[in-house]
C-alpha cells in the first residue's frame, strides 16, 4: 500500500461499501487484505512505551494500536491510504500490526531455517547468527532491524 499512489485505493471502493450487489456480484464475503509498511514507526514506538514501561511485547493488543495505526495511515501522505475514503467511511474492519521482532524471536527463526534445510538445530549456530543481527533502538538494542528477512543468507554463509 505504500508504493501505491495516495488516491488509488479508492478506486475499489464500491468493492467494499455496503452494497448488496455490484454489476450482480455480491462482494459481502469477500477477503481484502492491504499489506503496508506505513504505520510501522507507530507500531515500534508504542512497541517501546510497552517495554520501557515494563510490559512484554506479548502484552500488546490490538485495541492499543488500531485507533493511532488508522489515523496514523489516514494522515500520512506516503501510505497510500491517505485521506482515502476507506477510512473515512470505516470500510477497513482491521488494522492487524506486525509488531517488531525480538532477539528471542530471531532465534526462532534461525531454528525453524535451520529445521527447514533438515540440518540439525545447533544452538552455537542459532546464537552467531542471532547476535550478527542488528537491532534497535541503539542503546537498548530490542527489536531486530529487519525482523528475520535476512536469516537465510546469514547461515548461507556459515
Amino acid at each position: 500500500m505504500d508504493k501505491l499512489h495516495p488516491g488509488v485505493i479508492d478506486a475499489i471502493k464500491p468493492f467494499l461499501d455496503y452494497y448488496e450487489q455490484l454489476e450482480g456480484v455480491s462482494y459481502g464475503k469477500a477477503v481484502f487484505i492491504f499489506l503496508s509498511n506505513a504505520g510501522g514507526d507507530l507500531i515500534t514506538q508504542t512497541a517501546l512505551e510497552f517495554w520501557r514501561a515494563g510490559r512484554k511485547r506479548e502484552d500488546i493488543q490490538l485495541k492499543d494500536l488500531e485507533p493511532v495505526l488508522s489515523v496514523g495511515v489516514f494522515n500520512n501522505k506516503h501510505s497510500g491510504l491517505w485521506r482515502s475514503g476507506l477510512i473515512d467511511r470505516n470500510l477497513i474492519d482491521y488494522f492487524i500490526p506486525f509488531l517488531p521482532l525480538e532477539y528471542s524471536h530471531v532465534k526462532m527463526c534461525v531454528r525453524a531455517e535451520l529445521r527447514a534445510r533438515g540440518a540439525a538445530v545447533d544452538e552455537d549456530v542459532v546464537t552467531r547468527v542471532a547476535e550478527e543481527m542488528t537491532f534497535f533502538p541503539k542503546d537498548e538494542k530490542i527489536y531486530s532491524d529487519r525482523g528475520c528477512k535476512t536469516v537465510q543468507s546469514r547461515l548461507d554463509i556459515l
